[in-house]
């Protein structure tokens, strides 16, 4: 692990204390005496260090992204209405965003959901009564949203990759059943050109690789990686996040990160199985930020760890809960990063997305904000 202080702080060994006492505490504390105490927010790394994230929000349904008029207010301060019932999500995996356009893949529900907090609406992807049924989707893991919006979705069951634009419309699809054992996840480059798509193989199986396809065309480009254990193998990959001028491939089998230029060649591996941090127990979704550092998903964990462009270590967020509440998880999948720097994980068994921003961005700053929507609902 690198001492860099500018980016996490002077006592990485006091990062798992604070975030327990994070965890523990409420967002409302109350002293002895009883009288209520301001807010503590919830940032990382803990103080005295400097914080460079804090918890922003968790959306578990439209009511968390959807505004109330003035008159849905005074329908239910004056006639006693109930809250209307919001639309949630069953088993939430794979997330990306796109100019505060937020892309949640619902295994069980079979859609993607987006929450939209700039336009403050919430709708679906996938199962649109307009769309054929070789156009609908039918178990979505993985996602990806390029530079322009469209999506692209990797469907498990059809095993085809379905790319849509941001407003839902049907474009295309390439890949099949001739072309995966067992899809797994996406990634597209922001200019929308190349698709890295994850072929996680299996217990039966020998294809344990990334397939390269020519994101606008289809076309089959080339393949890296094979089953095993050596750099350049792979034991059930699980996704690919792209760097500056780097791929990054979670070897979910073998508890590593493998890293490779943009053609497939092999450069480094990094990480190992084990409880430490800079370990990994079970990672599952990744991606970059605009400097190129690494976020990891860890499900063994329940947190997402943090490295910089050569693999070493600066920082994780997140705590195992029993409880769904800020800054603890359960079961986490998905994680993407946005134009802004904030970061979004999805967590399966609480049915949520999370978002968390960085700490000298302000809440209602870049593409997150719904400043527009809230006076068009006055």
């Amino acid at each position: 692990m690198i001492d860099d202080t500018r980016f996490f702080g002077r006592n990485p060994l006091g990062w798992l204390l604070c975030f327990v006492v994070l965890g523990l505490a409420a967002c409302a504390q109350v002293s002895e005496e009883g009288v209520k105490q301001p807010e503590r927010k919830l940032v990382y790394p803990d103080p005295p260090d400097e914080p460079r994230f804090a918890y922003q929000r968790t959306i578990h349904s439209s009511n968390d992204v959807e505004l109330d008029t003035a008159d849905d207010i005074r329908k239910r301060l004056l006639l006693g209405d109930a809250p209307r019932a919001g639309t949630g999500m069953r088993k939430p995996y794979g997330v990306g965003v796109h100019h505060g356009r937020i892309f949640v893949s619902d295994t069980a529900n079979r859609v993607v959901t987006v929450f939209d907090i700039p336009e403050a609406r919430v709708f679906s992807i996938g199962n649109n009564p307009e769309l054929q049924l070789s156009e609908r989707i039918a178990k979505p893991i993985g996602i990806s949203v390029d530079g322009s919006g469209d999506l692209y979705v990797a469907d498990a069951s059809a095993k085809y990759i379905l790319v849509y634009n941001r407003d839902g419309k049907f474009l295309r699809k390439f890949g099949g059943p001739d072309y995966f054992d067992r899809l797994a996840s996406i990634k597209v480059d922001k200019k929308g050109e190349r698709a890295y798509v994850v072929d996680i193989g299996g217990v039966s199986s020998e294809n344990h690789r990334v397939r390269v396809f020519d994101a606008k065309t289809g076309k089959h480009l080339f393949d890296f990686g094979k089953r095993g254990t050596g750099p350049g193998e792979f034991n059930l990959p699980r996704s690919v996040a792209i760097g500056k001028d780097k791929l990054y491939v979670v070897d979910g089998g073998n508890f590593r990160i493998q890293v490779f230029d943009m053609e497939g060649k092999f450069l480094q591996t990094f990480g190992q199985v084990g409880k430490q941090l800079g370990s990994f127990g079970r990672p599952k979704e990744a991606d970059t930020d605009a400097e190129g550092n690494l976020y990891v998903i860890d499900a063994a964990f329940a947190n997402f760890q943090i490295f910089n462009p050569q693999g070493e270590l600066l920082m994780f967020i997140g705590e195992r809960g029993e409880q769904d509440k800020p800054g603890a998880f359960n079961l986490p999948s998905g994680i993407s990063v946005d134009e802004d720097g904030r970061i979004y994980v999805t967590d399966q068994l609480f049915k949520s997305v999370t978002v968390f921003r960085p700490y000298k961005l302000d809440e209602n700053s870049g593409y997150l904000s719904n400043s527009t929507a809230a006076k068009a609902k006055k």
